[in-house]
């Protein structure tokens, strides 16, 4: 299948481990690895920055194999998970310097098609929480609000 909003094709992307198990090299136990996600989190990391530093500085390859739940799931147990689902609030984000960058350049009719592309994006992944309730049914995506709760 060809990628959203444009022709490209392709497959790239990393590949989880094969083994669902904890490797036999991992030298941290299911405790420490729950203390540092932990620590992580209160230190207002994101999800996908814990799970990195977990694999490069610890050398944790797949957290849900050693601790038996996702990282997300762990942090809603802990009541440390973000009101806002991390990819939403990435793009929220994205769109929010497109609309800065229209300011300075606003014959910039390329960044403008990305800021319409970015903002449907933000539409849809907002319809897809509401229904599976990540996200209040009240919660609306309004971008002039949206720069006071980020920015």
């Amino acid at each position: 299948m060809a990628r959203m909003h444009s022709r490209a094709k392709g497959k790239a992307g990393s590949t989880k481990p094969v083994k669902k198990t904890k490797p036999a090299w991992a030298r941290y136990t299911k405790k420490e690895i729950e203390m540092l996600i932990t620590k992580m989190a209160k230190e207002e990391q994101s999800q996908s920055q814990i799970g990195l530093h977990l694999r490069d500085a610890y050398g944790i390859p797949d957290v849900k194999a050693v601790i038996g739940k996702s990282l997300l799931k762990f942090l809603e147990e802990k009541k440390l998970a973000k009101d806002i689902p991390e990819d939403l609030m990435n793009l929220i984000k994205r769109s929010i310097l497109i609309k800065k960058h229209l300011e300075a350049n606003h014959k910039d009719m390329t960044a403008k098609r990305g800021l319409q592309l970015t903002e449907s994006k933000i539409k849809r992944l907002v319809l897809y929480y509401k229904q599976n309730g990540k996200l209040e049914e009240g919660w609306k995506f309004d971008p002039e609000k949206i720069k006071l709760l980020v920015g």
